[in-house]
């Protein structure tokens, strides 16, 4: 558990690159509102836009996840848990006027890029 990494992982990583290659300037890792304890992947703070990138293990991935064999009611309760946190920080951030974009690890960086790159775009010419 020790090696799991907060942030700066590798799928976090090729999507800020590919985010950064458009053009695109972002806070990482930050609050996107203050005092809320959720830290958003990357941040537009002008436009408002919050990413996650979701790891499909942690998240619960509906075309990754695979439930454990060992420990099963653990790891079952943990994922729900993780599940309802991120829906709770949706409608929190929602509700703040804020985008919130999710991106799964298995998503192509691009493609999340350019989704991402026309949220931005379209909240800035608002």
């Amino acid at each position: 558990m020790r090696e799991n990494r907060r942030k700066d992982t590798g799928p976090e990583l090729a999507l800020r690159k590919a985010v950064h290659r458009l053009g695109l300037r972002y806070r990482v890792d930050a609050e996107p509102i203050k005092g809320f304890r959720r830290r958003a992947d990357i941040v537009f703070t002008r436009t408002k836009v919050a990413v996650f990138s979701d790891g499909c293990f942690w998240h619960g991935c509906p075309e990754h996840y695979r439930a454990s064999r060992q420990n099963d009611q653990y790891w079952n309760d943990k994922f729900a848990k993780n599940q309802a946190r991120d829906r709770e920080t949706d409608c929190v951030l929602t509700e703040a006027g804020w985008l919130v974009i999710r991106v799964w690890e298995h998503e192509s960086p691009h493609e999340a890029a350019e989704r991402i790159a026309e949220a931005v775009t379209r909240r800035r010419d608002t």
